[in-house]
């Protein structure tokens, strides 16, 4: 379907031209790939290329289900930015602009209308916990690498998750809104 097509390739050329962009301009190094939003939007611009190549046909159930984790990753980077690191932080403007805006607001509203209204087909119900993999995977590294390692290997918190030793109730709340995400998605 012609709308799939132009909003997958949207994903794809938005998000790895972002991070090819951030690469060689900004030379953010390894921290670049710290974050859960230039994974997240990483994961989704994969899945959109696999959907891509299966454009002619029927696409494959574990297509699918790469396409419900990618978009359900950054749908959960999106509300995190307004729901969470905008209120923070009130740098509205350093969360929506350049690179940010399109990581942040235009690759996952693209992934869910492509998702939601053009290629989704009936999922099961333990496709949920395909949603929340992401966020799970993800959440577990940074407590690792925020609380769980030497002082000198630490990463910095540099999403608040640990403000005031909160990193657990962090955590269950991401995972929480990581399902709910997820099961919306599988409900739309």
């Amino acid at each position: 379907m012609l709308p799939s097509i132009i909003m997958n390739a949207a994903i794809v050329l938005l998000a790895f031209g972002s991070a090819a962009y951030a690469l060689i301009v900004t030379k953010p190094g390894k921290m670049f790939f710290r974050y859960f939003t230039t994974l997240s939007n990483l994961l989704c611009a994969i899945a959109a290329a696999v959907v891509l190549l299966h454009s002619g046909g029927t696409l494959p159930a574990w297509a699918m289900l790469l396409k419900y984790a990618g978009t359900a990753a950054v749908s959960v980077t999106m509300l995190t930015v307004f729901l969470f690191l905008g209120p923070a932080s009130h740098d509205w403007k350093g969360l929506l602009s350049g690179i940010s805006l399109v990581l942040h607001l235009f690759c996952p509203l693209l992934a869910i209308v492509s998702f939601v209204f053009f290629e989704k087909t009936e999922l099961p119900v333990w496709a949920i916990a395909v949603g929340v993999a992401p966020v799970l995977i993800y959440g577990i590294i940074y407590g690792i690498m925020v609380i769980g390692v030497r002082e000198e290997r630490r990463w910095r918190d540099f999403y608040g998750f640990n403000r005031n030793g909160k990193w657990p109730v962090s955590f269950a709340l991401m995972l929480i809104g990581a399902a709910a995400v997820s099961t919306a998605l599988l409900l739309c």
